[in-house]
């Protein structure tokens, strides 16, 4: 075995040991080092040593006490993200199913993560055999609609941040180009879709729009994608409209300002 690959093996050990460990401490009882040890059947300098990380990380606290070990409040913040996502979904699902029918393309929904998009969930028109499954899969946000609508709906600072990096060419026709982006970030704003031609793949189109949260912010990107002889550049304004009513509907599921007056404010701001 290659030391490159026993390094590996060592931290998914590690790894292992250490859900383990969050896995005993969900039983309710404050665990010490000593008995953590005995159940992990490890020495107790490397108990210390997982706990220590996951003390660091929030994930685990000490009883000044007792100085054992509970669960800690950063998997709060963990558990939230997740019940944030299922409750996105839940109240989207109703919306996608729709939007598929009503396009008779595939559907997704999809949030940020990082500097990336992930998409949540999928429906696929009930005419379609589609092999790509989309859930889960992280994709970029320069050259995807989904991704634009999430970039144009930054921060500048977070926005400049992101395309300081020099933006990968996946076709002929990624936008690689910051300034020419730019320009189609503005375009997003104003006309509330954004679309790509073939840039993430050779033959697939897209177009998408934001979901508001109930604080105004937006949370998620509704997106429509097909090939590029049915998503044509000239149904674009027919098809954004389209996803543009499927994310106000969204948006007013989870309680977000009406369409018109989130527009108002805009432009009072």
């Amino acid at each position: 075995m290659s030391t490159g690959s026993g390094l590996r093996n060592n931290r998914v050990q590690s790894l292992d040991r250490a859900l383990e460990i969050l896995d005993l401490l969900a039983a309710g009882r404050e665990l010490g080092v000593t008995e953590l040890s005995r159940r992990l059947e490890v020495h107790k300098s490397t108990a210390f040593r997982l706990c220590a990380t996951l003390l660091e990380r929030g994930l685990v606290e000490q009883n000044p006490s007792t100085e054992k070990y509970r669960l800690g409040y950063g998997l709060v913040r963990l558990a939230g993200a997740v019940r944030a996502e299922l409750d996105l979904s839940r109240a989207a699902r109703p919306v996608l199913q729709s939007l598929a029918e009503r396009s008779g393309e595939t559907v997704n929904l999809a949030v940020l993560q990082g500097d990336e998009v992930i998409n949540i969930d999928q429906i696929t028109a009930p005419h379609l055999v589609v092999t790509v499954n989309w859930i889960g899969k992280q994709t970029p946000l320069h050259c995807t609609s989904n991704g634009k609508v999430l970039l144009a709906h930054l921060s500048q600072s977070r926005r400049e941040s992101i395309l300081a990096a020099p933006l990968k060419r996946f076709t002929p026709r990624t936008i690689t180009d910051r300034r020419t982006l730019e320009r189609q970030l503005r375009r997003v704003e104003e006309e509330g879709f954004a679309f790509t031609l073939e840039e993430l793949e050779v033959g697939l189109n897209a177009v998408a729009a934001p979901v508001h949260l109930g604080d105004g912010r937006v949370g998620a990107a509704v997106s429509l994608s097909g090939p590029s002889y049915r998503v044509s550049p000239q149904r674009l304004p027919e098809l954004g409209q389209m996803v543009k009513e499927a994310g106000d509907a969204i948006s007013r599921r989870l309680g977000a300002a009406e369409p018109a007056r989130r527009s108002e404010e805009r432009r009072r701001a």
